[in-house]
């Protein structure tokens, strides 16, 4: 299975922090953030992986390389302007085969265990969803019998971490979309499954996030080998 990191965005949230700088080269300790989303996909041996670039994507490239030091192949998904989370991934389609491919976002942090998401069978995606944070009150999406509900309640929120089929992107152009527009009509078609999950996991959006992961963040939840 191969993996996908979202990368390409330009973070405006964190201010002047990413004025000459991409949010996944900010430093959580000693590592850049997006180092813990490659981490976590080589622990699960997903060691394939695609990195979509976009804002000072070169400094991204330039600082990961092709991945050998992570015990991992890195390939470029290059976007000469943003495509949001769904065009992202339709452009970057032709790297990642026609398998069945883990995307995560390189600004969650999270000590979810990737080999824990399952095999889709006959569905087009698993979605990881979290208790909604103190930004997102209202959540995203609710389960019913383990499946993805535009109705059902609580809602919980999207946690950026999921395993998606490439025939849900079936007659998409590589525009700028976000990802929510293409999972709404596999959720109303049933054909999305998800789970709760309540481990570690951090959403780092803004500066005092950022902050608060350095402080609260746990060696094991932010590992990197």
């Amino acid at each position: 299975m191969r993996g996908m990191i979202l990368a390409a965005g330009r973070g405006e949230r964190m201010g002047a922090l990413t004025d000459a700088t991409p949010k996944p080269l900010l430093k959580i300790g000693h590592h850049y953030l997006i180092e813990y989303a490659i981490a976590q996909c080589q622990r699960a041996g997903i060691t394939e992986l695609v990195i979509n670039l976009a804002y000072h994507g070169d400094q991204i490239k330039a600082a990961l390389g092709d991945g050998s030091r992570y015990g991992v192949d890195i390939a470029y998904s290059f976007e000469a302007e943003r495509l949001e989370t769904g065009g992202g991934i339709v452009n970057a389609l032709s790297l990642l085969g026609d398998q069945p491919f883990v995307v995560l976002s390189s600004d969650v942090v999270s000590a979810y265990d990737l080999n824990r998401l399952p095999a889709l069978r006959d569905k087009l995606g698993h979605l990881v969803l979290v208790d909604n944070p103190s930004f997102h009150r209202e959540g995203d999406f609710g389960l019913a019998e383990g499946r993805l509900s535009m109705t059902a309640t609580p809602k919980y929120t999207f946690g950026n971490i999921s395993v998606l089929h490439p025939i849900l992107f079936n007659g998409c152009e590589p525009v700028r979309f976000p990802l929510r527009d293409i999972l709404i009509k596999a959720i109303t078609a049933q054909k999305i499954t998800g789970e709760l999950y309540q481990g570690a996991w951090y959403n780092v959006g803004n500066p005092s996030q950022l902050a608060e992961v350095q402080i609260l963040a746990s060696p094991d939840s932010l590992a990197t080998s």
